[in-house]
């Protein structure tokens, strides 16, 4: 009977497993045209962000480019210059104390501002009464109108009536600072109402951060004998590398490019002792119309951030490995 049924089979017939030929194509093409679709659904999320990211930022930064090598007042046609606005820019005044004064700032700011946010993610991170209003509270400065900031601080820090004088004389200190009224003393203001302005919200991130880290780590600390600051230094910011990393590299591109809140309380003053990088790029480009030195300007301040990124990079991958 086996042998019946072997010989009668047709030796033509393929196996059953195999698909024909046209069945096959057609798989193919359904398979293609289910990766276009997921394909287009993708650019389709994509692409507005894109358009957008362009026409604000990609197109604006080549024209950066472009004009740091011409002179122009938005009122002719662009002419070539070559490097006369780097030439000027090497023997200009202004530009040198702008950098010093965003490095004086940026080595203010961005330490006190890690300190003091870590210091309050770690404070409110714990089970502590009302814990969500007190993070709501020093958030909410970040979220403020920015004007109001400058006016309120400009208020706190006025030399003669100021409440901050008014309680350093409280403290028997008979010559307190001038504070934005005075060269030495103008930064250093600045640097205290940003701090003040920032710390909420690199303290979420921070909170972010330490709600990451598995609370066994600070069980078995504890078990081993640990105290409060060997559970920090061990536990702790050890957890927090990643978080301290990028709230690093956030911190640092805002410090060197702060113009809003120096514009507001001391527009540069008193003399160029708040005068940073930024707003000699305002006052070149649109105060004075002379957009392709404020380019020149705004490389050189990109090279800045740039080369100090980099650096920060380098340094994590180093203590990585």
């Amino acid at each position: 009977m086996s042998v019946f049924s072997s010989s009668s089979a047709s030796p033509d017939s393929a196996p059953p497993d195999s698909a024909p030929p046209d069945a096959s194509a057609a798989h193919r093409a359904a398979a293609k045209r289910r990766r276009r679709r997921a394909n287009l659904v993708g650019w389709s999320f994509i692409l507005p962000n894109f358009l957008g990211f362009a026409a604000l930022t990609l197109i604006p930064v080549f024209g950066v480019f472009v004009l740091s090598f011409a002179h122009w007042d938005s009122y002719s046609s662009p002419r070539w210059a070559g490097l006369d606005n780097f030439r000027r820019l090497w023997n200009d005044a202004n530009f040198w104390a702008a950098l010093k004064n965003t490095f004086y700032y940026s080595a203010g700011h961005i330490p006190l501002t890690l300190a003091v946010s870590l210091g309050l993610a770690v404070l409110l991170n714990q089970k502590l009464r009302g814990v969500r209003l007190l993070r709501t509270a020093f958030f909410f400065p970040y979220i403020t109108s920015l004007v109001a900031v400058a006016v309120v601080w400009n208020m706190l820090l006025s030399p003669e009536a100021g409440p901050v004088n008014q309680f350093l004389h409280f403290l028997g200190i008979a010559h307190p600072p001038g504070w934005t009224s005075s060269q030495n003393w103008a930064m250093p203001g600045l640097i205290i109402a940003s701090v003040w302005r920032d710390m909420g919200y690199y303290m979420v991130l921070f909170l972010a951060g330490l709600q990451t880290i598995p609370a066994e780590l600070y069980e078995a600390a504890r078990v081993d004998g640990a105290g409060p600051w060997q559970r920090f230094w061990h536990v702790t910011l050890p957890g927090l590398r990643p978080t301290m990393f990028f709230v690093t590299v956030m911190l640092t591109v805002a410090s060197f490019k702060v113009f809003d809140l120096v514009q507001v309380m001391t527009e540069g003053g008193p003399g160029r002792a708040t005068l940073v990088l930024s707003q000699l790029i305002f006052r070149q480009g649109i105060t004075q119309g002379r957009f392709g030195y404020s380019s020149a300007v705004s490389l050189a301040l990109f090279a800045v951030c740039l080369v100090i990124t980099m650096v920060q990079f380098r340094t994590q991958r180093r203590s990585e490995r």
